[in-house]
């Protein structure tokens, strides 16, 4: 078993605070920026920021899916992580500054991989998979904030 690393980054138009307190949003703005690789949304509990416990089901490839019950913490300013009661998964969303008035979100996810060669597959390729989702993601903050 391994860790595994994703990664991914982009620059918005927005002043962080929007930008962050839309990334915060669980209950209104999030679902909006969600892909089709997102279903079965649910805010379970809270639903802005700290505190909110939220749903979704992940379908990375055709084959693949997770589901992901998610406890939200701010442990520092513009930083939001999402780790997840039922696997090893944590993800941190993080919204600093960038050029005149706009922003760069940076996402980064971790997880204990798989051993053999099953877990250097998903080494080698989850990574890459993960960021193409989160792209996706990130450009809809533009439309969104």
């Amino acid at each position: 078993m391994g860790q595994v690393n994703a990664d991914a980054s982009r620059e918005v138009a927005g002043e962080p605070d929007a930008v962050f307190a839309a990334l915060s949003d669980y209950a209104g703005t999030r679902p909006k920026l969600l892909t089709e690789h997102f279903s079965g949304y649910e805010v379970r509990e809270g639903g802005q920021g700290a505190g909110t416990v939220v749903h979704w089901n992940l379908q990375a490839t055709k084959k693949r899916s997770r589901e992901c019950l998610l406890d939200v913490a701010q442990p520092a300013e513009r930083t939001l992580v999402e780790t997840d009661r039922n696997s090893s998964m944590v993800t941190t969303w993080t919204v600093v500054p960038a050029g005149t008035g706009g922003s760069r979100v940076n996402i980064h996810t971790t997880w204990q991989g798989a051993g053999g060669i099953g877990g250097f597959f998903e080494k080698t390729f989850a990574p890459s998979g993960l960021r193409k989702i989160y792209d996706g993601v990130l450009a809809r903050i533009d439309e969104v904030v």
